[in-house]
């Protein structure tokens, strides 16, 4: 049985919003999301005050499934230099398959430019989160000064994705290595 016709209206447009919005930028319009998700513009500002709330609510819903993709277990047992590098493991495997656009959360935010935009709000709150994993992982680990290399980590793993995204690096055996030498700057173990 077709998933789409079982999906509420709410979810059809949450999912065409996540995958419209990543491929082709958060200038894709209200017609062409209506047209993939099936559903009326009419009913979408039924569900959705705005396009904006929409593109909110959609990077909202995608974040645990993103941070899933990335982060170690909450249970994995690899000492903090590997759970970090662990990250740098999965970009290197995510940018290389097809479709690739780096980081969605990145591109809102360089795409929306307003700070106090509801998804670029949601996006910083995301990114956040894996600057804080970097922290905790560095605090673990000896890091010298956590904050600062969580925030290096992060400026490597946007920079990285940023690249890969747009088709200008390819990241096996690039962003490993880079976070590791921070890593082995900061006296992390």
């Amino acid at each position: 049985m077709d998933t789409q016709a079982k999906a509420s209206p709410r979810d059809r447009l949450l999912d065409a919003a996540t995958e419209l919005f990543y491929r082709e930028g958060v200038g894709t319009g209200v017609e062409a999301l209506c047209r993939a998700a099936g559903v009326s513009k009419r009913s979408m500002y039924q569900l959705f005050e705005s396009k904006d709330e929409l593109l909110a609510a959609g990077l909202e819903r995608r974040a645990p499934g993103y941070a899933a993709l990335l982060l170690p277990a909450a249970d994995d047992p690899r000492p903090p230099r590997a759970r970090a590098l662990h990250v740098f493991e999965r970009l290197e495997e995510l940018s290389a398959e097809p479709g690739y656009r780096g980081c969605p959360y990145l591109a809102v935010q360089v795409e929306v430019k307003d700070r106090e935009h509801p998804a670029s709000a949601v996006a910083g709150r995301v990114k956040q989160v894996l600057t804080d994993f970097f922290r905790a992982e560095a605090e673990r680990g000896g890091a010298t000064d956590p904050a600062l290399l969580a925030r290096q980590l992060t400026l490597v793993f946007d920079g990285a994705s940023a690249r890969a995204g747009a088709g200008a690096e390819i990241l096996a055996g690039l962003a490993v290595p880079t976070a590791a030498a921070l890593l082995d700057a900061a006296g992390m173990h």
